[in-house]
């Protein structure tokens, strides 16, 4: 048991590794669609590239959604709305009516003319609720058919033929000068402005269910294919009816696939290429940076981010498959090149849309845009920091999608007129998603731990509580990093490696001389020498131990790791060759181990850019009557001896780099001691 615990100790980071590798293959493949994988690619407007097909099995053709919603439209279209005719509303104003005659006119006259009155209103009354009165509704024409429901029977009739209650003043007004009744105009039509009332209702509720009745109704075939016959021939091109078949018949053999037996040979086949895919990402990152392999929160961060991109496009796949390309990918290489860098991102990002491909429709054609997409996104985007570098880099990027697009579009249908403008404007929406890359880079910093150039922005203030501290206790130290500094970020530039991270680590690189800033020479403002009381042995420990304290330094201020790196390699393995040369003198048989920093040696271009540049400037204070001769010298023989003890071996700097870096020390110096041109007298 104690064997058991001790093994899991000890490869505790390995254990956490299977654990992140396994539950990140299972919640990718719970994500993905469960439905089998139809084994032909179908391209619309290409030439068939298989041999030729037969159908496996009876199946049915669909109809393209295109089809479905024009037949939709038609039906909606030509549907007759239900209006419903109220007979109780009728009795009841013919009963009013017969009252209202005998408040309305005076005695006198019912005595002489009521009949014709009762008559006269009777007459208009059933006139008017023939059809029915309606009371003010959405008005259409007076052709539109409707059905008028009386009860349970339902008459077809037009709209027209229905009083509306804005019609009634003009129709009582003419019948009523028609009759010989004109001289009791007044008391007519105050007796029917008080008794009509709307019989007629719109019947939303009934029309409605009459309409989704017709459309639930729809047929999504059209025709069916029988096993047996040919569907397309090779070098056919794929392309209208062979198009709808072959869609169809795919349709109709993923559907077939879903069984409990076939879903569990699915899920197993999909787990497969899921961990093969993430083990070549585990392999690769393993290969080219083992110092993110061995950083479980760094393994943890790219793990995640992979599985935010497949769970974003699978939530908007099945939402609606057309709106893919809101998703804003390319912050996946964007994000992995502020941490990292620039070959992890799109290696990354490779492995992501390859995941993707069991996911959307059109698969190749997503895949090759969007690896398209993530290598200009590598390529273009450099100091991420700046505002305006990632502006031109989304424009940059919505161009790439809006042109693989147009070419795609071209291809299949051999014209521009199919393009769909609702697809540029999802381009343009993913392209502005991508500038939501700034504050996730901010979280990310604060959830994990780790540091982007705007952190490095930040940290290059002078201003900053460590670098104040810095320059009040060890102000020559102080001066020395900022010379330092801007060799460092002079020579990056020059190389293209990152100017910003090696100019922080070149501020921050030798914090450690605060603890005893009077025993290095740059802050020393007497002639006394605080070494002249020690040994060379005791003088090369504290000048060797200031790598020491100013790693403790920077982890007590919360400095990142990319920074620390600078302040345990800027002296690699070198050894204190001074002390050591004055130790020998006294004792023959002193060691070098002895004198020799702990190390390790650079491990990047900018560590190493950072070393050249530490030494130069220096050693440089040392030259007197300095020249362009005694200048090129001088930084030849620092960087060469820095090389033939094998300092850079680790770090991915090239001769070609390092040839470059002499150069821009060479001119910086010689700007530095304002030489110039030497005249022949």
């Amino acid at each position: 048991m104690n064997n058991f615990i001790n093994n899991f100790y000890k490869n505790q980071a390995l254990f956490y590794k299977v654990f992140l590798f396994i539950l990140t293959g299972v919640l990718i493949v719970y994500l993905l669609p469960k439905g089998g994988k139809f084994k032909y690619e179908i391209t619309r407007g290409k030439p068939w590239q298989y041999e030729n097909l037969y159908a496996p099995f009876d199946f049915a053709i669909l109809k393209t959604d295109d089809e479905i919603v024009k037949e939709k439209d038609q039906i909606i279209s030509n549907h007759i709305p239900y209006y419903n005719f109220n007979d109780n509303v009728v009795e009841e104003v013919k009963a009013n009516a017969e009252e209202k005659i005998s408040e309305v006119f005076s005695d006198s006259i019912l005595d002489r003319r009521e009949q014709v009155i009762s008559n006269f209103v009777e007459k208009l009354l059933d006139e008017l609720y023939g059809i029915g009165v309606l009371q003010d509704d959405t008005r259409m024409e007076d052709d539109q058919p409707v059905y008028l429901k009386r009860g349970n029977f339902a008459e077809e009739i037009n709209y027209g033929q229905i009083f509306l209650q804005e019609e009634i003043p003009d129709y009582l007004n003419t019948n009523i000068n028609r009759s010989n009744l004109t001289s009791l105009k007044p008391e007519l039509l105050e007796l029917f402005y008080e008794v009509i009332e709307p019989n007629v209702v719109f019947d939303g509720a009934f029309t409605q269910r009459e309409l989704d009745s017709k459309l639930n109704a729809i047929s999504y075939t059209r025709g069916s294919i029988e096993r047996g016959t040919i569907i397309i021939s090779r070098g056919e091109i794929v392309e209208g009816e062979k198009l709808d078949i072959l869609n169809s018949l795919k349709q109709e053999y993923e559907s077939q696939l879903w069984s409990e037996s076939s879903y569990n040979w699915i899920i197993f086949g999909y787990s497969l290429l899921v961990c093969l895919a993430l083990l070549m990402l585990l392999l690769f990152i393993r290969k080219y940076r083992r110092d993110i392999y061995d950083n479980n929160v760094k393994i943890t961060f790219i793990f995640f981010n992979l599985l935010l991109m497949v769970f974003l496009t699978t939530l908007v796949v099945r939402f609606e498959p057309r709106y893919v390309y809101i998703v804003p990918l390319c912050i996946l290489p964007l994000t992995l090149k502020a941490f990292f860098d620039s070959r992890l991102g799109l290696f990354t990002h490779v492995i992501t849309v390859l995941i993707l491909g069991f996911v959307v429709p059109n698969s190749y054609e997503y895949m090759f845009l969007q690896i398209i997409a993530g290598i200009v996104t590598i390529l273009t985007v450099s100091e991420l920091y700046k505002r305006a570098n990632l502006f031109i880099s989304v424009g940059q990027i919505t161009s790439i999608y809006i042109i693989v697009y147009f070419a795609f579009t071209i291809i299949q249908e051999g014209n521009i007129l199919d393009l769909d403008g609702e697809i540029f404007l999802t381009f343009v929406l993913g392209g502005l998603a991508t500038l939501f890359v700034q504050p996730l880079i901010y979280i990310y910093e604060k959830l994990f731990g780790l540091v982007s150039d705007m952190s490095l922005l930040e940290l290059s203030d002078t201003n900053s509580r460590l670098l104040k501290e810095l320059s009040e206790k060890a102000p020559g130290t102080f001066h020395h990093s900022l010379n330092v500094a801007n060799l460092a970020e002079a020579c990056a530039n020059e190389i293209g490696a990152n100017a910003m991270l090696v100019r922080v680590g070149a501020l921050y690189h030798d914090i450690g001389k605060m603890e005893n800033p009077t025993y290095f020479s740059e802050n020393q403002a007497s002639s006394i020498n605080s070494h002249d009381e020690l040994s060379p042995k005791e003088s090369a420990e504290i000048i060797i131990s200031h790598v020491i304290t100013g790693i403790e330094i920077a982890k007590k201020n919360n400095l990142p790791d990319r920074v620390i790196d600078f302040i345990r390699t800027h002296h690699g393995t070198t050894t204190v060759y001074f002390f050591y040369m004055k130790e020998k003198q006294q004792n023959d048989l002193a060691l070098a181990a002895d004198f020799r920093y702990p190390g390790p040696t650079p491990f990047s271009r900018e560590t190493a850019i950072l070393m050249m540049c530490d030494s130069v400037e220096a050693a440089s204070k040392s030259l007197k009557e300095p020249t362009t001769g005694k200048i090129n010298d001088f930084v030849e023989k620092i960087v060469n001896k820095q090389m033939e003890e094998q300092q850079f071996l680790n770090a991915d700097i090239t001769f070609k780099e390092i040839q470059l870096v002499k150069k821009i020390l060479k001119q910086k110096l010689k700007n530095i001691f304002h030489l110039r041109v030497e005249y022949p007298e």
